[in-house]
């Protein structure tokens, strides 16, 4: 076993307290719940609007979005509607974002590893196979059982925002099984889409389609130029599925799977941070785009593209969806068809009942098997709230409306059970989210250690059976970290063998911006048995932590180094670092450090003898025998 030696120095005169800290974190985490917040309640508002425009004036509604346009040159041209611009083109975007997302998650996300995806993966399959089970057999004599697609597919942005609005204290790892979960959601729509609803097929487009795919995929390897590149070959291939009779917005999604991702290489970070330095001693143009091309192109540019184009998706795109595609005609006579039509029930069962026996029914016979991962926080009664609201069809539902439907009346009804089942969804996953939280009480959350310590996976340095336990959670770029090190060898120091010390990630990536990195390199250097020297070696020199810095480290304690580059973006490592970074965000952990001290959480000084006092509390005096 390693030697537990740290080097200790002064804090960062720079570092904040803990309670400014603390307060900043919460602020950030504020506005993160802000943002989310917003894109949905934009997309409330258009879908409010378009009901209302639609029953203040429903021939100015239909007739607007009726408009015929034609965009063309000589005998070359296009001609479509407004609704099919943004049915068929600008939703052709919004599903390129998805493919973007389903592409990235696969390559270096939430479903790289086997263990952590079964239960999201097989939770995704019930979600949609029931619903639409169940809509079949009460749509059975509609006439419409065929547009069981309706129900299968949980709208991700309602999702998130919904989430946000009405999900428990501490979402955190919840929020990460539900995106996994929509990200298979969204693979089994996608694919029904292109396979159950696709109309007068022809296969010869399809020819100059995979051409144009095909250079997509090469177009990585151009020098430079390749956003127009990209941009023309996505058109292309947009009219090939378009005259193909594949419903052109599956075109997005094909693009997207052949966007490269991967994870930021040591090597381009380096050369960015020179050329930055370079710019930096001597400013000009030159310097400038160069500095700023290779910043841009450290980053894979499937990361880049989802962040440009996430604020456009969410606050254009998919309002002018709703927009277009909400604006159902609310009439005693539509309401008294949709409360006795068999379509409108059979949504309305598929998306609220289908969903939620789906996706909880299924979590919950995994965890009662055991199979796959659970990690802390991610309760039945929580996966119960999140299967419920996993009942918000809402844009994914209303596309398919389109397409599998025919007459007004029966789109009508079917609208009409969308929107009443994406209100019964989030109304019963928020009482399933407040009941949750009643059985959590405020007062003794992150008061006790939600992960019981397992040397199988935890970096624990003592005997497994050692009578007290202090467990850290900390940053290594943290100065008050360091001083706590200091504290904890001496504590060892003097209880030797009765006390077991473990050591679990805290990275405050807002305040340290290479404490994530370092947390990850640390979980990289334990793969080959060097952890706590590696930690050592961390601590030792906190503010030289770069890429460079890391690699050169982990040549000086001997590790196999191109192992060791491998094993950064590995997916057990980042995996660990961002389940103990779930587990601070479930107990609360705003700051660093912070030990639980036989597991409990420790508050005053973290001196040693505090925390010797702490680890060996007094014998309570015996109580005198009672006269009789």
């Amino acid at each position: 076993m390693a030697e537990l030696t740290l080097i200790q120095r002064s804090p960062d005169p720079e570092q904040s307290s803990a309670r400014s800290r603390s307060r900043r974190s919460i602020a950030e985490k504020i506005r993160s719940l802000g943002q989310n917040r917003i894109g949905a309640l934009v997309l409330l508002l258009a879908t409010v609007a378009a009901v209302a425009w639609a029953n203040v004036s429903i021939g100015s509604y239909e007739t607007f979005w009726d408009t015929e346009l034609m965009i063309g040159v000589g005998d070359l041209h296009l001609e479509f509607t407004l609704h099919a611009l943004v049915n068929d083109a600008l939703m052709a975007i919004f599903f390129f974002t998805v493919g973007l997302e389903v592409r990235r998650e696969f390559a270096i996300g939430e479903l790289t590893s086997w263990s952590r995806a079964v239960v999201p993966v097989v939770a995704a399959i019930a979600g949609l196979a029931l619903p639409a089970l169940l809509f079949v057999w009460v749509a059975a004599d509609s006439g419409h059982a065929s547009a069981w697609g309706v129900v299968i597919s949980t709208d991700t942005a309602f999702l998130v925002g919904a989430l946000a609005l009405v999900g428990p204290r501490v979402p955190g790892r919840l929020r990460v099984f539900l995106l996994a979960l929509a990200v298979v959601d969204d693979i089994g729509a996608l694919s029904i889409i292109a396979l159950v609803y696709t109309e007068n097929f022809t296969p010869l487009p399809l020819l100059i389609a995979a051409a144009g795919l095909v250079g997509v995929y090469f177009t990585r390897y151009l020098r430079g130029g390749r956003g127009p590149v990209y941009a023309t070959l996505a058109v292309i291939v947009w009219l090939a599925f378009l005259a193909s009779g594949v419903h052109p917005t599956l075109a997005g999604v094909a693009i997207a799977l052949l966007v490269p991702v991967y994870r930021p290489d040591r090597r381009d970070v380096e050369h960015a941070l020179e050329l930055a330095r370079t710019f930096r001693q001597s400013p000009n143009t030159e310097y400038a785009r160069a500095a700023a091309n290779s910043l841009r192109e450290s980053i894979s540019i499937n990361e880049r593209l989802q962040s440009a184009y996430a604020p456009y998706v969410a606050y254009v795109i998919l309002p002018l969806f709703a927009l277009a595609n909400a604006g159902v005609l609310i009439t005693p006579e539509i309401l008294g068809a949709a409360l006795v039509s068999s379509l409108t029930w059979g949504i309305v069962i598929g998306l609220v009942v289908g969903k939620f026996l789906g996706i909880f029914g299924s979590a919950a016979i995994l965890k009662t098997l055991r199979l796959g991962e659970f990690g802390p926080g991610l309760t039945l009664d929580r996966i119960a709230g999140g299967a419920a609201l996993s009942g918000i069809g809402f844009t994914i539902s209303l596309f398919i409306v389109d397409i599998a439907i025919d007459g007004e009346d029966a789109q009508n009804q079917a609208r009409v059970g969308v929107l009443a089942a994406s209100v019964i969804a989030f109304l019963v996953a928020t009482i399933v989210f407040r009941v949750s939280d009643a059985f959590h009480p405020r007062e003794d959350t992150g008061q006790t250690l939600v992960r019981p310590v397992d040397s199988r996976r935890d970096h624990v340095f003592g005997r497994d059976d050692a009578p007290y336990t202090i467990v850290e959670y900390g940053d290594f770029q943290c100065g008050f970290c360091l001083k706590a090190s200091g504290s904890i060898q001496e504590v060892k120091a003097e209880l030797g063998d009765q006390l077991r010390y473990v050591w679990r990630h805290a990275p405050l990536t807002q305040y340290h911006p290479n404490a994530l990195a370092g947390a990850e390199a640390a979980e990289a250097a334990s793969l080959q048995g060097k952890f706590f020297e590696f930690e050592r070696g961390l601590f030792s020199d906190q503010e030289n932590q770069r890429p460079s810095d890391i690699v050169r480290l982990a040549r000086e304690l001997g590790l196999d180094v191109e192992k060791f580059e491998r094993d950064l973006t590995a997916p057990e490592v980042t995996g660990h670092v961002r389940d103990d970074m779930l587990d601070a965000e479930a107990m609360g952990i705003t700051s660093v450090p912070t030990l639980f001290i036989n597991g409990r959480r420790h508050t005053g000084p973290y001196d040693a003898q505090s925390l010797i006092r702490a680890l060996t509390p007094p014998a309570p005096e015996p109580t005198p025998p009672t006269e009789r």
